[in-house]
């Protein structure tokens, strides 16, 4: 199996607060990600809206986009998702025709309809209104229609954002929103970083049902991938643990900042709980530099994927710089691997 020359790889960076760390320490590393992914020759980074979790960063996920773009200068930079239910439409377009006019050609904007927290924190980001998944087609709808050209006498105009087209992405890990952007013509990002059992089935549905848009004249899609890269498989599955610990605090209720790695980690998980991270990470792509180039190569065989969009949380800085070099070196990026 070889990998084909055009398929692009990107990062959605999750901004994780480290254990002994704060905020400002994750957000620096993530300008220092942003720069390293960019000399790589990633395509996009993503930044993720997560609320009420103590080891993410990325809540205020429009203002760390402008901060990231503002400290890079080709690789275009979006969200990974806006949760939709959580923000009125108006508010959304007009927050991405503000970055996009800051940073023209370089702003992307990736919708979800989930709401990213607890109902409780739902309630507090929209005392006046919950909204519901129902909502989410509806409401994509009427951002698109803000973020084109305005129809003469158009009552509601969002300023800035009317006419900017800032790209409009889809994602999701069941069926339903592959066949949203199927039939809304947009292109398809599948979050198999978290949720990979519906994979094919959710490919299949939007390459099937794909209609052709302004925005698109085929199908495009992205797979989120964890990835752990490291010199050896031996290391890369140690380095491992960090996100398997993630995963069984989210198994568990028990949410925490990133932990160090530990050896040995799963051996001391229930059976159960073991079964529960394992499927959390069914698509994730662990090893040293043969272990990579041959993940990357199957998971290309099982989806056409135009694009992958690494996850790679490992605890140390340098190490996950290190990560996503190994990583792009064996999806074939071809260029000189800047030092961590």
């Amino acid at each position: 199996m070889t990998l084909p020359a055009d398929l692009k790889l990107s990062l959605l960076d999750l901004v994780a607060v480290r254990e002994g760390g704060d905020a400002a320490e994750a957000i620096a590393l993530a300008v220092r990600t942003a720069r390293h992914v960019e000399a790589l020759g990633f395509t996009r980074l993503w930044l993720a809206e997560h609320h009420n979790m103590p080891g993410i960063a990325s809540s205020a996920t429009a203002v760390l986009i402008g901060h990231i773009a503002g400290a890079t200068e080709r690789i275009r930079v979006g969200s990974g998702g806006i949760m939709l239910p959580n923000h009125a439409p108006l508010m959304v377009a007009e927050a991405f025709g503000t970055l996009e006019a800051i940073y023209p050609g370089r702003i992307d904007l990736g919708l979800g309809r989930a709401p990213g927290t607890d109902q409780l924190t739902l309630r507090a980001l929209r005392r006046d209104r919950i909204g519901t998944e129902a909502d989410f087609p509806r409401e994509v709808i009427e951002l698109i229609h803000l973020l084109n050209t305005p129809d003469p006498g158009q009552a509601v105009v969002a300023v800035p954002g009317s006419g900017s087209h800032v790209p409009i992405w889809l994602l999701g890990s069941s069926l339903f929103s592959a066949s949203l952007a199927a039939q809304l013509g947009l292109p398809y990002a599948f979050a198999a970083h978290f949720a990979p059992r519906m994979l094919n089935q959710a490919l299949q549905v939007y390459r099937s049902q794909f209609q052709p848009s302004a925005a698109l004249d085929a199908p495009y899609v992205i797979v989120g991938v964890p990835v752990v890269g490291a010199d050896s498989d031996e290391e890369a599955r140690y380095l491992t643990s960090s996100v398997q610990q993630r995963v069984l605090g989210i198994v568990r209720g028990e949410r925490s900042p990133l932990r160090p790695p530990v050896a040995d980690f799963m051996t001391r998980v229930p059976p159960q709980e073991r079964e529960a991270i394992d499927s959390f990470l069914g698509a994730a792509i662990v090893g040293g530099p043969d272990t990579l180039r041959a993940g990357f190569e199957a998971l290309h065989a099982r989806t056409r994927a135009d694009e992958f969009m690494l996850v790679s949380d490992v605890f140390d800085v340098d190490l996950r710089l290190r990560s996503l070099s190994l990583a792009a070196a064996a999806a074939g990026l071809g260029r000189d691997l800047p030092t961590p």
